[in-house]
């Protein structure tokens, strides 16, 4: 079928780079598990607007210390449950949101302009002094701070990160079977609409500007969504950085999992 896909985008590339837009910018959510379900309704809810959007958000606990949580494109705040309680014994106040239509949050055309928009206003916010970020909310976080110099994060953990904006909308292209001619579309269309350099989104350059005292990369070896590699170029590219791969985890079962929770505890106590 991609190989049909692929045939037909090269001969008609303006109508399936609209097919690879409309899927970039209407993520499709996975429903929550019954236990994460029953981690959110123990939160202190509360509905928010910004950017068009009504945000869900979400607090655990009452501690000294305070940790912002990032879920990543297609996520929810529900992805982290497993590790909020061990978070909120190690004394933190817990914070989530439901980032634009996804989770709990309102519906309608994002974009990761609209998500970065939303996390920008939580961590102005919340004022955190640690966070903890999926997949492309490592992507979205960096950039915030890199764009907002004077906030200062003392401790950052990423549960794997993407590197190249570009790279991300070649998985979406390879995903839906596009042509090259239709991706070159697509681009275009995200750059001008957005005022952007699609080439210029890269993770491994927006943390050569963030203020973050330590920052460490969980990243499983055999990752399929997002390969080890690109966490691999960003840490390169960032003094304070440092990765540290774990396996038998994949891109979502590593938030689940107990032996990763304790290298994010260990860190954040140190």
């Amino acid at each position: 079928m991609k190989i049909v896909i692929r045939f037909l985008s090269f001969l008609f590339p303006g109508a399936f780079a609209h097919v690879a837009y409309k899927k970039i910018m209407n993520p499709q959510i996975s429903k929550l598990r019954e236990y994460e379900i029953q981690l959110l309704e123990k939160a202190d809810q509360g509905d928010v607007s910004c950017g068009g959007f009504r945000i869900r958000t979400y607090k655990w606990g009452n501690g000294s210390k305070s940790i912002l949580m990032i879920h990543g494109w297609e996520g929810q705040a529900g992805n982290f449950a497993d590790i909020i309680p061990r978070l909120v014994s190690d004394g933190f106040s817990v914070y989530a949101f439901d980032g634009p239509a996804h989770g709990f949050s309102s519906k309608g055309e994002a974009s990761i302009f609209a998500f970065i928009e939303t996390l920008e206003f939580m961590i102005h916010t919340v004022k955190p002094s640690c966070l903890l970020s999926h997949s492309f909310g490592g992507v979205a976080t960096t950039y915030v701070l890199s764009e907002n110099p004077e906030i200062h994060i003392e401790r950052y953990v990423l549960m794997t990160t993407p590197d190249r904006f570009t790279q991300r909308i070649q998985f979406i292209s390879d995903q839906v079977g596009v042509s090259s001619k239709a991706i070159s579309i697509l681009v275009k269309r995200i750059e001008k609409k957005y005022n952007i350099s699609v080439p210029d989104m890269n993770v491994s350059d927006f943390v050569k500007r963030v203020r973050v005292d330590r920052a460490l990369i969980l990243h499983d070896v055999a990752d399929k969504v997002i390969p080890i590699s690109q966490s691999q170029h960003v840490v390169d590219n960032w003094e304070v950085g440092r990765l540290e791969s774990v396996r038998d985890t994949g891109h979502f079962r590593i938030l689940r999992d107990e032996a990763v929770h304790e290298k994010v505890s260990a860190f954040l106590a140190s």
